[in-house]
């Protein structure tokens, strides 16, 4: 009987929806909240719009291949659909009842480019600004971040810039891994945020960072030592980063670390 509402903010939705989930926590307004989102895009006007922003790759014959963030040939997303949905829950609350808990959420934040409808901003400052925002809300240390679930859609901007943002805030951390879920399952809109939230999860269960497929020929900018390539790798995470940017300008980033009860003071 506590908040119940939906939001809309493009491709950043699911992530908008945890951070608000957390506050409603936060604040003492609810227990347990459930978060994250789903879309089911693939219809005419959906795939329409799309194409007439010249977002989406046309690799039409190779549509395995058609994703492929840092790539040198990549030329837009693949729209997919799914859903992802997140239980948050108030700690003691979560102890008294017995739940397992598979991470701690630490926080994250969200910001504007105001910049241009579909085009990100050509030197990040919005997704710089977001980053350094979520850290400073979750008194987490960059030193700390050694996993990142780039937003990573394979476009030809947005790649790039997410990147070179990275690389200026986590660039001297050699434990860095980053990868992009969109690789294997192409772009889930507004569920995006929530499916790769449970993958980065996953990976702090796993210990296993799953792989980016098709980056056969990467931009001379992307570290291979850092983007997890055809093969995923073992990582003993410490806080994981998982960012989601939508058209309009929108950015997210939120935080995710093992949970550790000694952590707790």
């Amino acid at each position: 009987m506590g908040p119940n509402y939906s939001i809309s903010t493009a491709c950043a939705t699911s992530n908008f929806c945890i951070l608000s989930a957390a506050n409603h926590i936060l604040r003492g307004e609810a227990d347990v909240m459930l978060s994250g989102g789903s879309d089911s895009a693939i219809i005419p006007i959906g795939l329409g719009g799309f194409i007439a922003c010249r977002s989406l790759s046309q690799k039409n014959d190779t549509p395995q291949k058609a994703s492929r963030p840092w790539d040198v040939d990549r030329d837009g997303f693949v729209m997919g659909e799914g859903a992802g949905v997140l239980l948050l829950e108030e700690l003691e609350h979560a102890k008294k009842r017995g739940a397992t808990i598979y991470a701690e959420f630490l926080g994250g934040s969200s910001t504007c480019d105001a910049y241009h409808m579909t085009e990100p901003h050509p030197e990040g400052a919005g997704v710089l600004l977001c980053i350094e925002k979520a850290l400073a809300q979750a008194g987490v240390r960059k030193e700390d971040v050694n996993y990142v679930n780039a937003h990573a859609t394979s476009t030809r901007a947005g790649d790039l810039q997410e990147y070179k943002a990275l690389m200026r805030i986590f660039g001297q951390n050699p434990e860095l891994k980053v990868n992009s879920t969109k690789s294997m399952i192409g772009h889930l809109l507004g569920a995006a945020g929530a499916v790769e939230a449970v993958a980065t999860i996953q990976a702090i269960r796993t210990g296993w960072v799953h792989p980016t497929i098709n980056v056969d020929n990467p931009e001379k900018e992307i570290d291979m030592n850092i983007v997890v390539g055809a093969q995923k790798e073992r990582l003993n995470i410490k806080v994981a980063l998982s960012n989601s940017f939508g058209f309009g300008g929108h950015n997210s980033s939120i935080l995710f670390a093992p949970y550790v009860e000694s952590n707790e003071n």
